[in-house]
C-alpha cells in the first residue's frame, strides 16, 4: 500500500513535513513516514511505493546500534503499544510510525561529511576554506577527509534551501560547550555508522543528524537516523574518486530532474514509472546491504 499523507481524526497534526506526517498523542509524539519523496526541496506529487516503511525500518536499526554513542528519542515502533487513542489506526500505523519522546530539537542540523560531494565539492572548486574549514589543497571529487568533518547548517522553512554555517555561528547560537558535545557526539555517531556499514558493502559519505533536549535537558538522536533521505550512501565496490558515484539513494530522481527544464520551483513535474521504480530498487537495496 502507496501512502501519501495521513490524517488520523481524533489525533492533533501538528507538522506536515517532506516526508513525516507529526501527531500528538498525550504527552508523546507520533512520527509516521509516508512515502512522500522530495528532491532540490520540492516535494514530488509521485510517491515511491514502501519507502516510508524502509525509512521506518532503518532509523529503528540505526537508533538500536548507536544506543551507546547517544540515547534517542524512541519509544516503541509497535502500534499495539500506542496510546488506545491510536487503536482504530493500527493498521494504517504499522511498519511506518513510531511513538517518540518530546524533544526541544536543535536550531541546526547537524552534518558529518567524510567525503568531498554535494555541495561542498562546488563550494571547494571555488575556494578550499569552505564552511570555515581549511581543507587541503588538490583534493578530488568523492575523495575522503583525513577525519570527518562536522559541517552545520541553518534550519530552513519546507520549500526553503538550508545555509552552511561556521562553527563560530554555531557556538553563537547554541553556545560553546553544547556546540562541542553536539560536535563530539555526531562525530561519534558517524564513524561507528561509517564503519558498520564499509563492512557491508557501503559507504556513508555524509549525513544529518537531528539532535535534540529531552525534558530531563539530556541531549538525545531525534527524527529520523541513517536512511538514503538524510546521508550520502555509495556502493564500496563501485568507488571511484576523481567523479561523482554511484548512490543508494534519490539521485536517479535528481539526475532525471536535472535533464528537464524545470525551475526547481513548485509544482514539481511528473516522474515516470521507471524513474519512480529504480528509486524503490536502491532504497530497497540499501535496507537489504545494511539490515542483512
Amino acid at each position: 500500500m502507496t501512502v501519501f499523507e495521513t490524517n488520523f481524526p481524533g489525533l492533533k497534526l501538528l507538522h506536515r513535513g517532506k516526508v513525516r506526517d507529526l501527531y500528538e498523542v498525550e504527552d508523546k509524539l507520533l512520527m509516521v513516514a509516508s512515502d512522500r519523496i522530495s528532491a532540490f526541496d520540492v516535494v514530488m506529487n509521485d510517491p515511491i511505493p514502501d519507502k516510508g516503511a524502509i525509512l521506518t525500518r532503518l532509523s529503528l536499526f540505526w537508533f538500536d546500534y548507536l544506543k551507546d554513542v547517544l540515547p534517542n528519542h524512541l519509544l516503541s515502533a509497535e502500534p499495539a503499544e500506542f496510546p488506545a487513542v491510536c487503536a482504530p489506526f493500527r493498521q494504517a500505523l504499522a511498519g511506518r510510525s513510531l511513538l517518540v519522546k518530546k524533544a526541544k530539537p536543535l536550531p541546526v542540523e547537524c552534518i558529518v561529511r567524510g567525503y568531498l560531494s554535494g555541495s561542498f565539492w562546488s563550494a571547494y572548486k571555488k575556494d578550499t576554506t569552505v564552511c570555515g574549514v581549511k581543507l587541503p589543497a588538490g583534493m578530488q571529487e568523492s575523495e575522503k577527509f583525513p577525519e570527518p568533518l562536522f559541517t552545520p547548517s541553518t534550519k530552513a522553512e519546507l520549500g526553503a534551501h538550508d545555509e552552511n554555517i561556521s562553527l563560530a555561528q554555531m557556538e553563537a547560537m547554541l553556545g560553546t560547550e553544547l556546540t562541542g558535545r553536539v560536535r563530539e557526539a555526531c562525530i561519534r555517531l558517524y564513524v561507528k555508522a561509517a564503519d558498520y556499514a564499509l563492512s557491508r558493502g557501503i559507504i556513508i559519505a555524509d549525513t544529518k543528524f537531528e539532535l535534540g533536549m529531552d525534558a530531563d535537558g539530556q541531549l538525545i538522536l531525534i527524527d529520523e537516523v541513517l536512511t538514503p533521505d538524510s546521508s550520502r550512501f555509495w556502493p564500496l565496490d563501485e568507488y571511484r574518486p576523481g567523479r561523482g558515484q554511484p548512490s543508494f539513494d534519490k539521485q536517479f530522481l535528481r539526475d532525471y530532474l536535472s535533464s528537464l527544464t524545470w525551475n526547481k520551483q513548485p509544482p514539481p513535474p511528473p516522474v515516470p514509472a521507471d524513474i519512480l521504480a529504480k528509486t524503490q530498487a536502491r532504497y530497497e537495496e540499501a535496507l537489504r546491504r545494511i539490515t542483512g
